[in-house]
C-alpha cells in the first residue's frame, strides 16, 4: 500500500497537512459543544439563572457548530480534489507503464485485467483517499480526545465505554475475518466479467453467425452470478455492522443513564446537579467515541477491497519491461535499409520448444524479401523480431549493421513501417489514421497522405467516402471493409517514409487485381525501401527478389520463385496446392 502512496507529491502532502489542521480544528469545535451543553444544563437547573446567560452560551454553541460545519466542508473539498488529482496521475502512470510493456508483459496481464486495474482499481484508491481525509484522520483524533475528556469524570462510565469499544472491535474483527478473502476475489471476478463482456462485443459477428447468443448469455450469466454471489456474501457479513453498532450504542446510552441514576441517588444533595450535568456530557462524549469507531468501520469495510486494488496497481507499476533501450540512435548511412539475421533461434517466454532455429539471411537495401511456409512455421514470429517486439533467444538481428538490441526502441521503430496481420484502425478520420503517431509531427502533410493512400490503392474508396480524407473512421474501422482497412494500414506504413516496410500477411483481404496493382505501385514508388513480406499466397510473393521458405521454424529454402520451384520441395508443394501447372508455367 505504501508503494502507491509514495507517489504523493509535495503539493499532495501539503494538502494532507492542511486537511489535518482543519480536522483538528473541527474535532476541537465538536468536543467543545458538550461543554456548552453542560453549562446550559447547569444554568437551567440553578435557581435564579438569567435567560440572557443561557442565550449567550447558546450563541457560542451555535458559532461552534457553524465553524465545525465550515471546517468539514473545507476538509471534504480538499479530500475530493486530492483524490481526483492523485487518481488522474495514477491512471496516467499505469497507462504509460503499459505502453512500455513488451508482448511478454502484456501476455502476463490479460487485456480485461489491465482495463479493470486502470479504471475500477484506481477508483477504489480514489474513494479511500477522499474518505480517509474526512474519516480516517478525524475518527482516531476524536476518539482519543473524547476519551481524554471523560476519563476523569467517573470510572464506572469509563469502564462501560471501554467495554462498548471492545465489543465493537470484536464485531469488526469477526466480520472482517469472514469478508477479507471474499473481498480479494471481487476484483478477480470483475476481471473475468470484463473479459467475457469484451469477448462478446468484439466477436459479435461470429456470435450471431453461429446463433450463439444463448451460449454467450449463459457464459455471461455464470460470470455475473459468481461475482454477484461473492459480493452478496460480503455484503451480508457487512450488514451485521450497522445493527450491531446501533445495539452497542443504544446499550451504552442505556448503561450510562442506568449508572447515572444510581450515582445521582447516592450523591449528596449539593452534588446531585453536578452528577446530572456530568451524565449529560458523558453521554454526548461517549456517543462521539462510538461514532468515531463507526466512521472507522466505513474505512474497514472499504480497506480489504482497496488493499487488493492497490496490490494489483502495484503489480502493473512495478513490472519492468524486459526489453531495455540501447544507446544507438543513428546507424551508418551507407547501410540504410539492410536487415540481417545471424543464426537466429527463438522461443517464446516460458515455452520449451523453439519456434525458430538457426535462421540466417540478409535483405539488402531496396530488396523485396518474402517469407512463406505452412501455418505455424514461424513466419510472423520471424518478422516480429525486426521491430523488436521480442528479443531473440540466440543469434542476432541487425538493422543497418547494428544489433536491434543496441538501438533505442524509438530510433529502431522510426526506421520501420509496420503493417500487422490484423489491420488496426483508430477512432478519428482517414487522415488521422494514415498520419498516425510520431510520424505525423502535429499537422499531417496532406500531399504525403494523398501519396500514401494512392500507393496503397485506397484513393478510389477514400474519394468516394463522405468527406474524403476527413471521412470519419469508427472504432476499429467498423464502418469500412476488411480490404479497405488493410489498405489504410498499408498507407499508414508508407506515409512515414521508412527504410524498411514489414508486411505481416497484410494482403490477405485484397483481391488478386488490387494485390498485384498495390505491389507494383510499391515497387515503383518506394525505390530504395526494403520490403519484408509474409504471405500465404504464391501470387503475392512470386515476383519478390528473394523468397525465404520456412518449415517448422527451419529455413529450408531461399531464392527466387523459379529457383525454389526447381530446388525446394516444400515450396513446390505449397505452389501446387494453390496454382495449376499452367499458372505456374511448369
Amino acid at each position: 500500500m505504501l508503494s502507491v502512496f509514495k507517489r504523493f507529491s509535495r503539493r499532495d502532502i501539503a494538502v494532507v497537512l492542511a486537511s489535518l489542521a482543519f480536522t483538528v480544528a473541527q474535532t476541537w469545535l465538536d468536543l467543545k459543544l458538550p461543554d456548552y451543553m453542560e453549562e446550559i444544563t447547569r444554568l437551567l437547573q440553578t435557581a435564579g439563572g438569567e435567560l440572557g446567560d443561557i442565550w449567550a452560551v447558546g450563541a457560542k454553541m451555535l458559532a461552534c457548530a457553524l465553524a465545525s460545519a465550515a471546517t468539514a466542508v473545507a476538509v471534504g473539498f480538499m479530500g475530493a480534489r486530492l483524490a481526483a488529482s492523485f487518481a488522474q496521475r495514477l491512471r496516467a502512470d499505469m497507462f504509460a507503464r503499459v505502453e512500455e510493456f513488451t508482448m511478454e508483459e502484456l501476455g502476463g496481464f490479460s487485456t480485461a485485467s489491465l482495463i479493470t486495474r486502470t479504471t475500477n482499481d484506481v477508483t477504489q484508491v480514489q474513494m479511500i483517499i477522499a474518505m480517509g481525509l474526512q474519516v480516517a484522520i478525524k475518527a482516531p483524533i476524536m476518539a482519543v480526545w473524547a476519551l481524554a475528556k471523560i476519563s476523569a469524570r467517573s470510572w464506572e462510565w469509563l469502564a462501560l465505554t471501554g467495554g462498548a469499544v471492545v465489543s465493537l472491535v470484536i464485531l469488526i474483527a469477526c466480520v472482517m475475518t469472514y469478508a477479507l478473502p471474499r473481498f480479494r476475489r471481487v476484483q478477480t471476478l470483475t476481471d473475468n466479467l470484463t473479459r467475457v463482456t469484451r469477448e462478446n462485443l468484439s466477436g459479435m459477428r461470429v456470435v450471431r453467425a453461429y446463433n450463439a447468443e444463448e451460449y454467450q448469455e449463459a457464459k455471461f450469466e455464470d460470470a455475473n452470478r459468481e461475482l454477484t454471489d461473492n459480493t452478496l456474501s460480503v455484503h451480508r457479513a457487512m450488514a451485521v455492522f450497522n445493527p450491531g453498532m446501533r445495539l452497542v450504542m443504544s446499550g451504552l446510552t442505556l448503561g450510562i443513564y442506568w449508572i447515572g441514576a444510581f450515582l445521582i441517588e447516592s450523591a449528596p444533595v449539593a452534588d446531585k446537579l453536578a452528577v446530572f450535568s456530568n451524565m449529560i456530557v458523558f453521554s454526548t462524549y461517549a456517543t462521539q467515541v462510538l461514532m468515531s469507531f463507526m466512521m472507522l468501520t466505513m474505512i474497514f469495510m472499504m480497506s480489504p477491497r482497496v488493499a487488493v486494488s492497490i496490490r494489483r496497481i502495484h503489480e502493473v507499476l512495478s513490472t519492468e519491461p524486459k526489453l531495455r533501450d540501447g544507446g544507438v540512435t543513428q546507424s551508418p548511412p551507407e547501410l540504410r535499409g539492410v536487415v540481417e539475421f545471424e543464426n537466429v533461434s527463438f522461443k517464446y517466454p516460458g515455452a520449451e520448444d523453439y519456434v525458430l532455429r538457426d535462421v540466417s539471411f540478409t535483405a539488402r537495401r531496396g530488396e523485396t524479401v518474402a517469407f512463406i511456409g505452412s501455418t505455424g512455421s514461424g513466419k510472423s514470429t520471424l518478422i516480429n523480431l525486426v521491430p523488436r517486439f521480442y528479443d531473440v533467444t540466440d543469434g542476432r538481428v541487425l538493422v543497418d549493421g547494428v544489433d536491434v538490441r543496441d538501438y533505442t526502441q524509438e530510433a529502431l521503430r522510426k526506421k520501420i513501417g509496420y503493417v500487422p496481420q490484423r489491420a488496426v484502425l483508430f477512432t478519428g478520420d482517414v487522415t488521422g489514421n494514415v498520419a498516425f503517431g510520431d510520424s505525423a509531427g502535429g499537422a499531417a502533410d496532406a500531399d504525403g497522405v494523398a501519396r500514401a493512400v494512392r500507393i496503397a490503392q485506397a484513393d478510389d474508396f477514400v474519394s468516394g467516402m463522405e468527406g474524403g480524407y476527413s471521412a470519419a473512421i469508427s472504432q476499429g474501422g467498423a464502418n469500412i471493409s476488411g480490404g479497405q482497412k488493410q489498405r489504410l494500414s498499408i498507407a499508414r506504413a508508407i506515409y512515414r517514409d521508412p527504410e524498411i516496410l514489414v508486411f505481416d500477411d497484410s494482403f490477405s483481404a485484397l483481391d488478386y487485381s488490387t494485390d498485384r496493382e498495390l505491389r507494383a505501385a510499391l515497387k515503383r514508388e518506394t525505390r530504395g525501401v526494403t520490403s519484408l513480406i509474409v504471405a500465404q499466397r504464391i501470387g503475392t510473393i512470386r515476383d519478390a527478389d528473394r523468397i525465404i521458405v520456412l518449415d517448422e521454424g527451419v529455413l529450408v529454402g531461399s531464392g527466387t520463385h523459379d529457383e525454389l520451384m526447381r530446388d525446394c520441395e516444400v515450396y513446390r508443394e505449397i505452389a501446387f496446392s494453390q496454382l495449376s501447372r499452367e499458372e505456374l508455367g511448369v
